[in-house]
């Protein structure tokens, strides 16, 4: 919700991810992301995944937390990035859905 303050200085883990969005259609800890791709070209890095949504939900939410979740509890499953949407986001009754970057949900150059 907004209530969260991504700290990325401390955040490390699902378990420091506070206030998480409720509401009809949503069930706690998210969706699996869908199509998930890791590709390289050159030096630069990318992780991307298909658009995720909700439908028939009514939640507001202002931050999508990226978490892996194969480790076995929130203390031991890590960040991976977060988007910020700029202001609250609301479905009343209908989908919601995140709509990542065309050029992925993390893109890193290295040298």
């Amino acid at each position: 919700t907004s209530s969260y303050t991504p700290a990325q200085n401390s955040d490390k883990y699902k378990s420091d991810v506070t206030n998480e969005v409720s509401g009809t259609g949503y069930s706690a800890g998210g969706a699996t992301l869908g199509s998930v791709t890791v590709a390289q070209s050159g030096g630069t890095f990318t992780f991307d995944a298909a658009d995720t949504s909700w439908s028939s939900s009514t939640i507001t939410a202002r931050y999508a937390v990226i978490y892996d979740s194969t480790p076995s509890t929130d203390a031991t499953r890590p960040l991976i990035c977060y988007v910020d949407f700029g202001a609250d986001v609301v479905s009343t009754s209908g989908t919601f859905t995140i709509t990542w970057n065309g050029s992925g949900l993390v893109t890193a150059t290295v040298s």
